[in-house]
This record gives C-alpha cells, sequence and structure tokens, in this order.
C-alpha cells in the first residue's frame, strides 16, 4: 500500500498464519483493516527454521480450510518454504491489505477517547481495535544453566540450519520435543556423535492403522478440548514429519548409536551434570503413546470402522546400555562435544504493548482471544480457545470467532438513537423539526476510520 496511512478501524499486527487468517475473515465481513509485518509475510517459516524442516502434519490437514497445498501429495509433509509459499499465495486470493517491512514499536490506549496509538517504523497510526496476532514463537528461551564457555558453541533451535554450520565435534542437544529430536536425528544421519537430553514428552505414533496421529486427534475429539490437563499444558511433543514421517522412538535412535541422556540439570567447570530420570521420561512417553493407541482401538470397534491391525505399533524395544546405566555427567571436552544445541521452546514478548491486557505475571488475560481490555485481541496464542488453537487449522478458526466479535463490536458502535436520527434526517433532508418520524433506512452509519 503506497499511501501513507494514519488511521485504521482494526490493526492486526503480525502477517504469519494468525495474521493471514484474521485478515481473510476481516475482508469477508467487510471491516476495514491493516496488518502490518516487521519483515515477511510467514518470515519465520522461512528464516526461523533449520533447512530441512517439513511440517509435522500432513498436508490435508496442516493447511486452511480454502485452499490446498498446490502440486503436493495430500499424505505428503510440506517443506518449510512451500508452508511460507502458501501463507503468501493464500494472502493474494482475497489481496489481503499486509505491509511488510514495518515494525510496532508500542501500542497504548488513547486517553479521553476510544482507540489505540500504534507507533511503528514507518510513522504512528490510530486505531479502534487492535489484534496481536505474533504468535508464541517470539523469543528463543536458553536456560540460565548455560556454560559460560567461550570454546562452545552455542545455538537455540531457532538458529540451526544445518550440520555443516557446526564446528567439527560432537554435539549435545537439550530439549526432546519435535525440534530437539529432529535435530539430533539429522546430526546423526550426518554422521555426528550426539547426545541427547529427554526430558518430559508426549510421544504419539505418527500413523496408527493406517491413519495419522494427527486425523486419530481429530476424530477422538482431542484437538477440539478446551481445557489442558492441569500441569500438562506445556509438555512437549515428540513427533516427525521428516523422512516421510515417523514415530520418534529414543530406543531406536540410542540403538544407532545416539547416547541419551537425562534432562540437563547443570554445568560445572566444563562438566554437564544430569538428573537420573531418562528411563522414566521414557516411560512416561510410552505410556502417552499406548494410551493413543487403546483409545483408536477403542473408536475402532464402537464405530465399526474397518481399519488393517497395525501390531507393531505396540512394539518396544529393549532398554540400550545409555538407558539401564545412565550417565549422571558429561566432561564436554573430554567427549569431544563442541556444540550445545538448546531446543528449549520460545517465550512471547509483549514489552511493547502498553494496555491493561495481562495479569500480574504477564500473562495475557482474555476469553477466547478476546481480551480484558476492550478492543484489544490476542490470535495464536497456545490454548487460545482448544488445543488447536496454535496450530494453522486451529488459528484459523480462533481467528473467526475474534473477527464475530470485532462486527459485533462495531453493530453496537453504529447505532443512532431517536435523537441523532432526527437529527440525521434534518441534516439530510431538511425535515421539519417537529417531525418524529425517521426512516431509519435513511440513518447514516457510523463513520468509518480508513485509510488516508
Amino acid at each position: 500500500m503506497a499511501a501513507e496511512i494514519s488511521s485504521i478501524d482494526t490493526l492486526v499486527i503480525g502477517a504469519g498464519q494468525a495474521g493471514v487468517a484474521i485478515s481473510e475473515h476481516l475482508s469477508n465481513l467487510g471491516v476495514p483493516h491493516l496488518v502490518l509485518e516487521r519483515e515477511r509475510i510467514a518470515e519465520r517459516w522461512r528464516t526461523g527454521r533449520w533447512d530441512s524442516l517439513v511440517a509435522n502434519g500432513p498436508a490435508w490437514h496442516d493447511r486452511f480450510p480454502n485452499m490446498e497445498f498446490e502440486g503436493l501429495d495430500p499424505d505428503a509433509f510440506a517443506a518449510k518454504d512451500q508452508v511460507a509459499d502458501y501463507f503468501e499465495a493464500y494472502a493474494r486470493r482475497f489481496n489481503a491489505p499486509i505491509r511488510t517491512g514495518v515494525e510496532v514499536t508500542s501500542v497504548e490506549r488513547q486517553k479521553g477517547r476510544a482507540g489505540f496509538t500504534i507507533a511503528t517504523s514507518d510513522g504512528t497510526i490510530e486505531a479502534s481495535r487492535v489484534v496481536v496476532a505474533t504468535g508464541p514463537f517470539q523469543r528463543p528461551v536458553i536456560p540460565r544453566i548455560a556454560p559460560q564457555d567461550v570454546e562452545l558453541t552455542q545455538l537455540h533451535s531457532a538458529d540451526y540450519r544445518n550440520p555443516a554450520q557446526l564446528p567439527a565435534g560432537a554435539v549435545l542437544v537439550v530439549g526432546a520435543g519435535s525440534s530437539g529430536v529432529q535435530i539430533a536425528d539429522e546430526l546423526q544421519r550426518a554422521g555426528r556423535t550426539v547426545y541427547l537430553s529427554v526430558g518430559a514428552h508426549d510421544r504419539p505414533p505418527r500413523a496408527y492403522r493406517g491413519r495419522d496421529f494427527c486425523w486419530w486427534l481429530g476424530v477422538l475429539g482431542e484437538w477440539d478440548k478446551e481445557i489442558a490437563v492441569p500441569g500438562r499444558e506445556h509438555v512437549t511433543i515428540a513427533v516427525s514429519g521428516a523422512y516421510g514421517g515417523q514415530t520418534i522412538d529414543f530406543r531406536r535412535l540410542a540403538q544407532r548409536g545416539m547416547t541419551l541422556v537425562g534432562t540437563t540439570k547443570s554445568f560445572t567447570n566444563g562438566v554437564a551434570t544430569f538428573e537420573q530420570d531418562l528411563a522414566a521420561n521414557l516411560k512416561r512417553g510410552d505410556e502417552n503413546l499406548m494410551s493413543l493407541l487403546d483409545a483408536a482401538d477403542d473408536y475402532i470397534e464402537r464405530n465399526g470402522v474397518d481399519l488393517p491391525e497395525d501390531p507393531g505399533a505396540r512394539l518396544i524395544p529393549p532398554d540400550p546400555a545409555c538407558v539401564t546405566h545412565p550417565l549422571a555427567e558429561l566432561d564436554l571436552k573430554k567427549a569431544d562435544v563442541s556444540t550445545i544445541i538448546w531446543a528449549t521452546g520460545y517465550a512471547v514478548d509483549f514489552s511493547w504493548l502498553h494496555v491493561n491486557a495481562f495479569d500480574d505475571n504477564g500473562k495475557p488475560q482474555h476469553q477466547r482471544g478476546v481480551s480484558k481490555e476492550p478492543g484489544v485481541y490476542f490470535l495464536g496464542l497456545p490454548w487460545l480457545s482448544r488445543r488447536a488453537s496454535s496450530f494453522i487449522w486451529g488459528v484459523w478458526h480462533d481467528a473467526k470467532h475474534i473477527a464475530d466479535h470485532i462486527v459485533t463490536q462495531r453493530k453496537y458502535l453504529a447505532y443512532r438513537d431517536a435523537s441523532q436520527r432526527q437529527q440525521d434526517m434534518r441534516a439530510t433532508h431538511g425535515a421539519n423539526p417537529t417531525d418524529t418520524a425517521c426512516d431509519e433506512s435513511h440513518a447514516p452509519k457510523a463513520k468509518e476510520v480508513g485509510v488516508n
């Protein structure tokens, strides 16, 4: 958009999957809006991921409802650039009003009047409403236990690209969710000696009885669960679409030569120490796997579904030596460990959002994305309304709810009472001041704050 923007009804911050989704719904509902993105559309998919990353769900599932991936088998797993291209193409379909290369630096509620003032790298914008669509992957987190050793290469999984990027030597990967286990697997396949620190995790099957686990979570109602099990809101999920899709099996990785260790506890004088919880963590992961297989079998029997047996899915290999005799510590120099990769997740950063939408711990307070600060909305966060909220297909449905809420608020604000309607009639038609009749079809709509 070449014209200078000074005001808009609804400002959306972020043009990833959440920003594109809400823009589609707002466009369909006729709500004037603008989407600001500090880099490119879906930039995190392009430059915030490693080179070989693919989506963790098949193409038929990890998409918006109104467009399929072009030229991709529905059961295949889209590469990261294909996902980014998908969102760019999707935005073009409805001519999404997106401005790239513009960073939002602060949002503040206006004093004495409705709306917000938004400071950006390209000037100031006023908006009646703000949708925060910056997603959950904002600030990579490296724990405080990270060693202060200049000889070690340390990077977060957000900055890892490929094995050739790393110096020669062994690698310690901390974190065994989807990112950690996929990176560790890739490094081992590249011939690296790998130590993988395995914490608490869920371990669903990639597929079972001819159906992908995404399908199973759907028919079992897991994606639509609105309340997480207390204490398990942020448990990592070890699943992968890499190499055509596979069930993660830590014991098999160990059989191929990877050394599994427990949760990383500390670093002292070049020595890493680990909790003695590896076997327990693997056992809980196995229990999670079996519980889903049991639920799937029950569903098949209850509904008379004809799907093939899959006894191999329940086979658990014997514990390798690194599990039966786990390392308590690792001298990094003696083990030739030159690199630590922290696959330890992300934190949100709303330090630029100066509104009353947070609790005392800085956590957004909202109901299905509608924050306690009127006019501010959150989109794309985990468990925003249900388990699927931070996933591609889930964010699209959450965006529809928020867009509908915005439209409802606009309708209330457009209301004109009897005296206002009479004034409008006089101004427009020169009506007799004593004439109390007012044809509501001639009542003007509320003035839109639009693009200047």
